[in-house]
């Protein structure tokens, strides 16, 4: 190694994480592999925001794994759209009001699936997910539809469920992708979903992907979420979290 050349102590670290951690410098520059490292991911996030969600064959995937699929939109045309008037990303367009307000579509969950802001998050990891969520929650999944929402919101499954009758909404949506994390899933929960709801009546599991929290975790955080909510008739902050409460005492006492 010569002399000029310093080695950073952190550098054994980055095999841990996808923090953008010593990255070392030329003079007063970042390294050149760096950069374009840092374009790559900055150009991943774009498009992760940017692209379309496949709603043909995301509708078909799940159809063919034994989901029924209802298709609605948000009152957002495009995308640029939806980057512009997130308030119309919180509202069914007139044929998703009309196809989910007919009474023969009351489901008592909503379970919603929608792009956000990483169609590609949706597209990798809502089927794992909900193929783990089947399993582990006692529900009619013959007669609960998934329902695929185009430009859509977090928000967007508040009106979602009030539509369905439902007592609670799960809303799967893509997550603001960041530099290491272009397709990160998140999970919102809504006990009796109604317009108007705020973000303090919903619980969050995020980070949702095999590089975060793992699809069989996650199944499990929801479920337990969504069991206690129907159980304890609330969600948001005055539900917690204890589904490794049980875990974790039994590890203290070994």
């Amino acid at each position: 190694m010569s002399r000029w050349v310093q080695p950073n102590p952190w550098e054994q670290l980055r095999r841990h994480t996808a923090a953008r951690i010593a990255l070392g410098r030329v003079g007063a520059s970042l390294p050149t592999a760096e950069v374009l490292r840092f374009g790559l991911a900055h150009a991943q996030a774009r498009d992760a925001v940017l692209t379309p969600m496949d709603t043909d064959h995301l509708c078909e995937t799940l159809e063919n794994n034994g989901f029924p699929v209802l298709r609605v939109a948000s009152r957002c045309e495009d995308r640029p759209t939806y980057l512009m008037r997130p308030d119309w990303g919180r509202q069914l367009n007139e044929r998703g009001r009309h196809l989910l307000g007919d009474p023969a579509q009351s489901s008592p969950v909503a379970i919603v699936v929608g792009d956000g802001l990483s169609s590609v998050a949706v597209e990798h990891h809502a089927l794992p997910l909900l193929l783990l969520l089947r399993q582990r929650l006692e529900l009619d999944w013959a007669r609960i539809p998934v329902i695929l929402a185009r430009q859509a919101r977090v928000a967007l499954a508040d009106e979602i469920g009030q539509l369905l009758g439902a007592e609670v909404a799960l809303m799967l949506i893509g997550e603001r992708p960041g530099l290491s994390s272009p397709d990160s899933l998140g999970a919102y929960l809504t006990y009796r979903p109604k317009v108007g709801r705020n973000d303090g009546e919903r619980n969050c599991v995020s980070n949702i992907r095999p590089q975060g929290l793992s699809y069989p975790l996650a199944a499990q955080k929801i479920a337990y979420l969504m069991e206690e909510s129907l159980r304890r008739q609330l969600s948001g902050v005055g539900l917690k979290d204890d589904s490794m409460a049980d875990v974790a005492l039994l590890a203290d006492r070994r």
